[in-house]
């Protein structure tokens, strides 16, 4: 029989130490994940922080969390935190719609930081409580279209375009032709159009007389203090008044969970790109036009 002098904890102390080490910090963690989930499934209230930060160039992300925090009993409402000075026109709609469908379920409270405009006031607005600073941008309740031309410098050159098309508004906005007068009427058309969808959308949202939301917008940016006068938020205050407001309209008491997303990283260059309007993704017509809020 072999001497207990010869074991592996004697031969190899420190290993054996090690091992030890590891096998309490295994145990310590699945206890601690074991009690977390307990503890989460004892009920306890929560609230979602939702964060809508920077251009809005796509929703998706955003609308599977909201739809994700509406199903989840345990959630009693939702933060939108808005810091966006607005973006391109599907994804903002898809924003109000979701945030629509959350206020008709639980209550959301949109708290806006240094902006949100255009879009992002578009994707608040049927959050059923929205406060903003009283040096909040916000509003700008309109739509652009954009784009560069080239044609001019290459005729200079001697460069001449050749574009064959279906029809003669298949090429309006496209940045090697000269834009004709039909082709800006036709543009200007789809533009009216998607800034009466705005106007309705913000009307109904926030209960208001569309022919003065339709006064107001021109395109033009209010404070919060002006915002609130004009009817576009409800109250002047900051995140903590937020949460307070949202914690009353949930009747919770007392502190109370956050769940905070949704989680996406955006490279640094796609966000500076976005800042100064070139938009990247989800935005432009075959021909590089850019609609946007």
């Amino acid at each position: 029989m072999k001497s207990p002098k010869n074991g592996f904890s004697v031969r190899h102390p420190i290993l054996f130490g090690f091992s030890l080490l590891l096998m309490a910090v295994a145990l310590l963690w699945g206890a601690a994940a074991f009690f977390h989930g307990r503890l989460d499934l004892l009920g306890a209230d929560r609230i979602g922080v939702v964060n809508l930060q920077g251009t809005i160039v796509k929703s998706l992300p955003t609308v599977k969390f909201l739809r994700d925090l509406r199903r989840d009993d345990s959630v009693k409402g939702v933060l939108l935190r808005v810091n966006s000075p607005g973006g391109t026109i599907a994804p903002s709609q898809e924003l109000y719609h979701a945030v629509k469908r959350f206020a008709e379920v639980k209550p959301i409270v949109a708290s806006f930081g240094t902006v949100a405009a255009s879009g992002g006031y578009y994707a608040a607005a049927p959050a059923t409580k929205i406060i903003a600073s009283s040096g909040s941008i916000t509003g700008s309740i309109g739509v652009k279209a954009e784009y560069a031309s080239f044609y001019q410098i290459m005729e200079k050159i001697g460069v001449k375009p050749i574009i064959i098309t279906s029809g003669k508004m298949k090429a309006a906005g496209s940045p090697f032709v000269e834009l004709t007068p039909g082709q800006r009427e036709y543009l200007t058309e789809l533009i009216m159009d998607m800034h009466n969808q705005f106007v309705s959308d913000v009307a109904t949202a926030r209960k208001l007389d569309r022919k003065d939301v339709a006064k107001i917008a021109d395109g033009r940016a209010f404070t919060g203090r002006e915002a609130k006068e004009l009817g576009l938020v409800d109250r002047i205050g900051g995140f903590e008044d937020s949460v307070t407001v949202l914690k009353a309209l949930c009747g919770i008491d007392g502190d109370v969970k956050v769940i905070e997303g949704p989680e996406e990283e955006k490279p640094l260059i796609k966000e500076i790109l976005g800042y100064i309007g070139i938009i990247p993704e989800g935005s432009a017509t075959g021909d590089g036009l850019i609609f946007s809020y």
